[in-house]
């Protein structure tokens, strides 16, 4: 079995990767199984500098605040913000993102591949993620003022459904948004006052004065502008949801959070992929084509994942690449039991391969490797029941950590 899976692999490099594809896709999603390994990392931006000499690759986004994520876009494009270890505090909204040695690597690249180029050839950066934690979701006022502010500035001011100054009267205090007690309280939720019901309203009207004036903002200011003010309307609008369902006391309330991070991280997607072909990276389970599940208060939590949902519109522009390693001896995982997928892909002699996942489930046929058991909980073993739903494998050996 290990000689007949040996050539389903290939060497880690972005030609492989597309060999297993129809065409070159607009999002290229490489998952990882687990957050915060440079190893992982490494890999990624060995990939992304490939797609970028040789596919022609512009644009990278990973999973990070969106809005945050526009600090690393100015720093690579235009070297505004000039201390790279500001960029690499205030650009990313995980610990494991900007403490992270290849992020950094990655950052300090792009940069000096802009230097001197027009801006049509410009690598571009983007967070596609909301500006949400796992305890709690950001207030909308960043958002909701930004966007304010774009128009204000190009339109007539009898056409604005408010002034700043009743934004900022009735967004209040930031902390009573971002109270992380909300997430397990729905009463600690601002998301269904009279304040927020009144919020969702106006940044409604804001986002659709945008659309309206769409020719007359980008005349008058730059396609880059009004691409920027469409992901401020995009996120306070996703914001003012997510806290309205925050609020929620129904047996729906999970399922509606976990569906809407999914949209938002969703729709900032398909605004990337606007731009032309990107490399897109995250968890493993946010670019599945599958249904995501999870356990919770005793039920299975349902809902479609980002990669369904991008999968759905762009069809086969949209490439699904995971990521499955073997050891992870660091965090307890050892080296994986034989008769799994992961324990299939340890026998190999390679450190690092590219397997063509369908022709992987071929050549296994009807007998499916048993599913790995991961004795942590960060990371998740891939599921074999899936293996032809990927576009493809990118697999490691060991992760190690220094």
């Amino acid at each position: 079995m290990a000689t007949d899976i040996k050539d389903t692999t290939h060497a880690v490099e972005a030609a492989a990767v597309m060999r297993l594809l129809p065409a070159r896709p607009r999002l290229l999603a490489l998952g990882e199984p687990t957050h915060g390994e440079d190893t992982l990392l490494e890999v990624r931006n060995e990939l992304f500098r490939q797609l970028v000499e040789q596919e022609g690759y512009r644009t990278i986004a990973i999973e990070s605040d969106c809005l945050t994520g526009l600090v690393v876009d100015d720093y690579v494009t235009s070297g505004e913000g000039t201390d790279l270890d500001e960029v690499m505090e205030r650009g990313f909204s995980h610990t494991w993102f900007n403490a992270s040695a290849p992020n950094r690597e990655l950052v300090r690249w792009m940069r000096a591949y802009n230097e001197g180029r027009p801006a049509s050839e410009r690598l571009r950066f983007a967070g596609f993620d909301g500006p949400l934690e796992i305890t709690h979701a950001a207030s909308p006022r960043q958002a909701l003022t930004a966007l304010h502010g774009y128009l204000a500035a190009q339109v007539d001011a009898d056409l604005l459904p408010c002034g700043p100054e009743t934004l900022d009267r009735l967004l209040g205090d930031d902390d009573r948004w971002a109270d992380p007690a909300a997430m397990t309280d729905p009463a600690k939720s601002m998301g269904r006052s009279a304040e927020a019901r009144e919020l969702r309203l106006l940044a409604d009207e804001l986002v659709a004065l945008l659309d309206e004036r769409t020719p007359h903002l980008i005349a008058e200011t730059s396609r880059e502008g009004w691409d920027r003010a469409r992901l401020y309307g995009r996120t306070a609008t996703g914001l003012l949801r997510y806290h309205f369902w925050m609020a929620d006391t129904s047996p729906a309330r999970m399922t509606r959070l976990a569906g809407l991070r999914a949209r938002m991280m969703a729709d900032n997607l398909l605004a990337v992929a606007e731009r032309g072909p990107a490399l897109v990276h995250a968890h493993n389970s946010h670019f599945q084509r599958e249904k995501s599940t999870m356990p919770w208060n005793g039920k299975p939590l349902e809902w479609w994942s980002t990669g369904a949902l991008v999968g759905a519109r762009l069809g086969e522009e949209y490439a699904f690449v995971a990521t499955a390693l073997g050891t992870l001896r660091h965090q307890g995982v050892d080296t994986p039991p034989p008769d799994t997928l992961e324990g299939l892909l340890y026998e190999l002699p390679e450190d690092r391969c590219v397997v063509d996942a369908r022709r992987l489930a071929t050549v296994l046929g009807d007998t499916r490797p048993e599913p790995r058991v991961s004795p942590w909980f960060g990371y998740a073993p891939l599921d074999p029941a899936h293996l032809a739903d990927r576009d493809g494998l990118v697999f490691v050996k060991d992760v190690t950590r220094d």
